[in-house]
């Protein structure tokens, strides 16, 4: 199973790179590998993350990693990380599925 990241994925990484950095570059790059690790990791055993409480669709999961959501949907030869956000947050409206 492969893992691809979406538009809006990659740009939820560039932000979070960016505002980090501010403060900590170095930390920053450090949470970047932290969530890209985590999101690899979800390929081996994809329904093992939970179903997104805001659509509650056996296809669309997320894992944690630190304060942050991995969102992403579960297709039959991959998964697509849909977005990533601060994990008090509700999903995005903008990231609707």
């Amino acid at each position: 199973m492969k893992l691809k990241w979406s538009e809006t994925a990659s740009r939820d990484l560039l932000s979070i790179r960016r505002y980090i950095a501010e403060d900590n570059p170095t930390a920053a790059n450090n949470w970047i590998v932290r969530l890209r690790t985590r999101a690899r990791n979800a390929v081996h055993a994809p329904l093992a993350g939970r179903k997104v409480p805001e659509f509650s669709r056996d296809d669309v999961r997320e894992v944690i990693e630190g304060n942050y959501r991995i969102v992403y949907q579960v297709h039959n030869d991959h998964i697509s990380v849909l977005t990533v956000f601060e994990a008090h947050r509700l999903i995005p409206v903008k990231n609707a599925i």
